[in-house]
């Protein structure tokens, strides 16, 4: 429920340095839901495809990038590097919802496949987005927040929805990660849920390349807590330009 606002600050402190793309994700932002796909069909790999069109405005032909993502993002950016490979330069991963890649009986994808069966048992959508707005913060923020705010995300909860479909459905898995050799950060917040905490372990582990990270905050820390992610992300990216020139 962010969009590519949720980067401004890291893209203004770094613009120096690097070019930034920032893509909203479908559904998110400025980009549209995707209602030309039918639900039981929608994938990660329609959003990775929709960011690929998206970067193609911005990026020559077989032009190289860094990759980042939070979240959904995350796990939209993992597809991503495996669709194309040969362009991705580096990796950086904050907590990545990629719960497919948890086994079935992991406690941590048990834990989150309960929150989205109450999801979608909800009796309204602004129920089923309570729930969700309180697992990925605390208990009480949705009731928290300004009416204009809440009618804002219970707007998006029907892509939510769709986002989950696409991650439990992804059949990508961990061995699959070890085709993506290129540098990668991956990070969570010292107060991130089991889910997403878990995949980053396991994830970090799984990537030939890569360093797990614990940063201040829980799993919205690139919003709540930028002043501590962004330096980590911008020293981390100073490290691999010099290594890819």
């Amino acid at each position: 429920m962010s969009s590519r606002s949720q980067w401004s600050e890291l893209m203004k402190q770094q613009e120096s340095d690097f070019r930034f793309i920032a893509v909203d994700l479908l559904g998110y932002g400025k980009s549209p839901f995707p209602d030309h796909v039918e639900g039981a069909a929608f994938s990660l790999a329609h959003e990775a495809d929709a960011v690929s069109a998206a970067l193609a405005a911005h990026l020559d032909a077989g032009e190289p990038f860094h990759l980042i993502g939070h979240s959904y993002g995350g796990a939209t950016a993992l597809r991503l590097a495996r669709q194309m490979r040969e362009r991705v330069l580096s990796l950086v991963l904050f907590e990545p919802v990629a719960f497919h890649l948890l086994a079935k009986d992991d406690a941590a994808r048990v834990e989150i496949e309960a929150v989205v069966a109450a999801i979608l048992a909800a009796g309204s959508e602004q129920d089923a987005t309570r729930i969700f707005i309180d697992y990925w913060n605390r208990a009480g923020a949705f009731d928290a927040l300004a009416p204009e705010q809440q009618a804002r995300f219970t707007a998006q909860i029907a892509k939510v929805k769709l986002d989950f479909q696409a991650l439990l459905g992804e059949p990508a898995s961990l061995r699959d990660m070890a085709a993506l050799d290129m540098p990668a950060l991956v990070l969570h917040g010292q107060h991130a849920p089991a889910s997403t905490r878990r995949v980053a372990e396991e994830l970090a582990a799984a990537l030939p390349n890569a360093a797990l990270t614990q940063t201040k905050g829980g799993h919205m820390a690139p919003i709540t807590h930028a002043a501590a992610v962004n330096p980590l992300l911008a020293g981390f990216l100073a490290g691999t330009a010099v290594l890819s020139d």
